[in-house]
């Protein structure tokens, strides 16, 4: 496991000095602060791989900040509460596993394997951390998952392609929504093919603003700009001989492309502030949610580019269009998270979750599946998981939402009809703006950046009233 920096966010002293113990003998650099707001200080000067969190914490605010200022660092949610809403909470800052206290050091270190040491992210179930470099010639057996239990004609036959272009050298283009498995796919391209034993590098391209995303593709010399007192390679340079991955590259800026343009048709780039050129042989791999030829249409990506990208294209579908696979899918999440949330017992599924999860749409795939099965195995409630599952609702939900009115609300006062209206009114008002806001929370997976972008708000606007109604809700 490669060295990597921790930052460890909890108000409790012996818990923050048990962290640092248990990531200090593992040789990993840990940073401990008491409150999230303190740990927005220390992003720029030292942004961690890990971040540890406690989730109850008062300024709950600033630890929202946090995780979309440090979208590439993965989150690890501590509580010490075990409710519905502690897991919704985890869900929606999108940690990779939510502990309850006291957390022992065989679980964080099960978290851990399960994220094959943060440099071999786990993309299937996980946003993937970018610009992180990667030699495993293997895939993870739960990112693998989706492929291995589905019995989808589809799905096989996309397994398929994806097994004879592997000893080819030719781009290749995956598209889907998010949590459908299009990094899996490029990660087993990778090692299926002559280049298994050299690096496999990810980069994030909607990750990082477009002059530090050109930084970690192309690298950088000595005095280049201004804090560059080093030279830096790029990821193209370390994926020499090996793979690069350019994750949702969609969201890759139109000066960019032009240069990336270039090193895939002539395999050669200079390091901002060089005066050389570096010719690298590295295969391309990409990924995006987006419809990229209507970016195209748009104007918003490059057609010589796409058709560069475009010479092999695997489009994964959504879980919703191979539901048949949700009980194989359920009974392995169900083996693999037994042990570490019910000891040696063996809860089953019950049977109307079964039949919930098969009728479901599941807006999240199966990023989303595994983590209700975590909650339902935490819990041991089905209707908490239920509960949860209405509160994110799928694409059909949605439309019928839309196109049924809303419910008429009864308001019982003393106080004249007058008055009753305007409560009603207020009421009705307030009811439908929540549910827009949490049909475009769901539509861009809880991205609250994007969603105040969608929503024509500011961020600070969203999450006053996101507290607000969580404020009302909480029991």
């Amino acid at each position: 496991m490669r060295t990597c920096r921790v930052l460890v966010v909890d108000g409790e002293e012996s818990s923050r000095r048990n962290f640092r113990q248990f990531f200090e003998k593992k040789g990993w650099l840990v940073e401990c602060v008491s409150r999230a707001h303190e740990a927005l200080e220390r992003l720029e000067a030292a942004p961690p791989s890990l971040v540890v969190a406690d989730i109850m914490l008062p300024d709950i605010s600033a630890l929202e900040a946090l995780r979309e200022l440090a979208p590439k660092a993965r989150l690890i949610a501590v509580s010490t509460s075990a409710r519905a809403r502690t897991i919704l909470r985890a869900t929606q800052l999108r940690a990779v596993e939510c502990l309850i206290r006291p957390v022992r050091d065989e679980d964080m270190e099960e978290v851990l394997q399960d994220l094959s040491g943060i440099a071999g992210p786990d993309p299937l179930f996980f946003d993937s951390v970018p610009s992180e470099t990667s030699t495993s010639n293997s895939c993870s057996p739960a990112a693998l998952a989706c492929f291995n239990y589905s019995s989808d004609p589809k799905l096989m036959r996309i397994a398929g392609i994806a097994a004879r272009v592997a000893e080819s050298d030719v781009p290749v283009l995956i598209s889907g929504e998010s949590g459908v498995g299009k990094g899996v796919l490029a990660n087993y391209i990778h090692n299926s093919s002559s280049r298994r034993d050299r690096a496999f590098v990810t980069v994030n391209c909607a990750a990082l603003p477009s002059d530090l995303l050109e930084s970690e593709l192309f690298g950088y010399e000595r005095g280049a700009f201004t804090g560059a007192i080093d030279k830096k390679p790029g990821k193209f340079e370390l994926a020499n001989g090996g793979s690069i991955l350019l994750d949702e590259i969609g969201d890759m800026s139109p000066s960019l492309q032009a240069k990336l343009l270039h090193v895939l048709q002539d395999q050669e780039f200079s390091r901002l502030g060089a005066t050389h050129s570096i010719r690298v042989n590295s295969r391309t791999l990409a990924t995006t949610n987006k419809p990229m030829e209507a970016a195209v249409l748009r104007g918003e990506f490059r057609q010589d580019l796409f058709f560069r990208l475009n010479v092999i294209r695997l489009e994964v579908p959504p879980l919703r269009e191979h539901l048949q696979d949700v009980p194989a899918l359920s009974h392995y999440f169900m083996n693999k998270y037994m042990r570490r949330y019910c000891g040696n017992g063996r809860p089953e599924l019950p049977a109307r979750l079964r039949e919930a999860f098969c009728s479901y749409s599941w807006p999240g795939n199966v990023r989303q599946l595994e983590n209700v099965i975590r909650q339902f195995l935490i819990l041991g409630d089905e209707e908490l998981v239920l509960q949860s599952l209405l509160q994110s609702p799928g694409p059909e939900q949605e439309q019928s939402a839309e196109a049924s009115p809303a419910p008429v609300m009864e308001v019982h006062s003393p106080k004249s009809d007058l008055h009753s209206l305007k409560v009603v009114g207020s009421a009705a008002a307030e009811r439908a703006e929540k549910e827009i806001v949490f049909r475009t929370l769901n539509k861009e997976h809880w991205n609250r950046k994007k969603a105040a972008r969608e929503l024509g708000i500011s961020y600070k606007t969203l999450l006053t009233k996101l507290h607000r109604w969580d404020g009302r809700e909480a029991s």
